[in-house]
């Protein structure tokens, strides 16, 4: 692994750790009341799917490690361009089922043991 993919995967993973601090003594109707909070999650979700976007150009066998990349930087696009049509519901359930996973399997491709 490269070091700019290494550094990419790290972004990631701040990310992850980022929105599980944002969210960790929440609900989803306080996620859903927080505008901040919101904001700040599909902040770091943009982060997570453009450097895993930059990752896979670097490293185009992430693909196969990583195999939800595609739809992460599809969210990210969602996020950015269609903010519009960004709905909590799923965002919610992404952060609470999706991303603790994505999260392990991020620190394992780094070797390390996520800390949290």
């Amino acid at each position: 692994m490269t070091n700019e993919t290494r550094q990419r995967l790290l972004d990631a993973l701040v990310s992850c750790h980022a929105i599980d601090q944002y969210t960790a003594d929440l609900d989803f109707a306080a996620y859903e009341r927080d505008r901040m909070v919101r904001d700040a999650v599909e902040r770091r979700l943009g982060i997570i799917g453009e450097a895993f976007s930059r990752a896979a150009v670097l490293e185009p066998a992430l693909v196969d490690q990583i195999p939800e990349l595609r739809q992460i930087v599809g969210l990210r696009n969602r996020v950015i361009h269609s903010y519009d049509a960004v709905d909590d519901e799923i965002v919610w359930d992404i952060v609470r089922n999706k991303l603790p996973r994505l999260q392990a399997r991020v620190a394992e491709l780094l070797g390390e043991d996520d800390p949290q």
